[in-house]
């Protein structure tokens, strides 16, 4: 692996991105971590900051096919997986694709689905695939599913599933922009700095490569147990009544490979595992009744990686 290679590669993509979207390079590299780790992500934050516009910008650093669907209560779960159809001409049923068959699967405002359209989307994430009437179909690769949802409590809007949030590597929060980075944007925007201008970095194939290089990352059994320990504090914790699952342990792992490889290393350090732990971590776990809001949880999760100490790898 080339360190020069990776940080430039990495460095491109984010300006690419941040074109249309202004002081958040640290979400959007987390965006991209969890892309080149292989999983998928949940974009949770009110309308209007700009959670459509980062997947669509980054879709089109990445050379990535996208569909987009934009969820409401009457959306079908064979609009997300297809369905057949009779072909008159054959005599044969037909398959005809549903939006998920593609590279980058937007998912907008998915907790304003129902749970039957919302659980449609289960087998392609964990999966790769798709089943209509007994016929299996595989997405292509790679597959990535951006999800954007409105914070639970928002006229018509539902809370996923808990077996649909451990499915998310992470859960991300683009957030209100500083005055600056408001004003900046809005010359941009002026300026023609859209979505048409984001140039395209890598082709799929590279996407891929990088994918198998993020995989030969080297971790020690130490960083391991490390992240194990870790989990396994979370469902000892008395203010969490579900703690993290073995999935989230694969996640926090693959991460951590990845946040070292975007900085030019090929074995990762216990910084990479706590430059994602909360942002990996938080969505999937379920808390007690008294630690309903987001400070709260964030406060706790914050304590509870401190009392598990790291390795003394360098």
């Amino acid at each position: 692996m080339s360190s020069i290679t990776s940080i430039g590669s990495a460095k491109l993509i984010v300006r690419e991105v941040s074109k249309v979207i202004v002081g958040k390079d640290e979400t959007l590299i987390k965006v991209l971590l969890a892309i080149l780790a292989g999983g998928h992500i949940l974009m949770e934050d009110i309308p209007g900051v700009g959670k459509t516009t980062m997947a669509v910008a980054m879709s089109r650093a990445l050379g990535l096919d996208y569909n987009r669907v934009q969820f409401t209560p009457d959306v079908l779960p064979s609009d997300i997986t297809g369905y057949s159809i009779y072909d008159k001409n054959t005599g044969l049923m037909r398959y005809q694709k549903g939006a998920v068959l593609c590279n980058l699967f937007l998912a907008d405002e998915l907790n304003r689905a129902t749970s039957r359209t919302q659980s449609a989307l289960l087998q392609a994430m964990e999966e790769g695939e798709v089943t209509v009437d007994n016929q299996t179909y595989a997405v292509p690769q790679p597959f990535v599913v951006i999800a954007t949802q409105n914070p639970t409590g928002a006229k018509g809007t539902q809370m996923l599933p808990d077996s649909q949030m451990d499915r998310f590597m992470l859960r991300l929060s683009i957030g209100y922009p500083s005055h600056e980075d408001e004003m900046e944007m809005i010359r941009r925007k002026q300026r023609g700095l859209t979505l048409e201008t984001v140039a395209q970095v890598v082709t799929r194939d590279k996407l891929m490569n990088i994918r198998r290089e993020v995989d030969g990352v080297f971790i020690k059994d130490e960083l391991i147990d490390y992240i194990v320990r870790l989990c396994a504090r979370t469902r000892a914790d008395s203010r969490i009544v579900q703690g993290a699952s073995p999935r989230a342990s694969l996640a926090l792992t693959v991460l951590a490979k990845a946040t070292a490889w975007i900085q030019g290393r090929d074995y990762v350090l216990p910084r990479d595992v706590r430059f994602i732990f909360r942002d990996c971590i938080g969505h999937r776990l379920i808390w007690v009744s008294e630690l309903s809001s987001n400070e709260a949880q964030n406060t706790a999760l914050a304590e509870i990686f401190s009392s598990v100490k790291a390795p003394a790898i360098k």
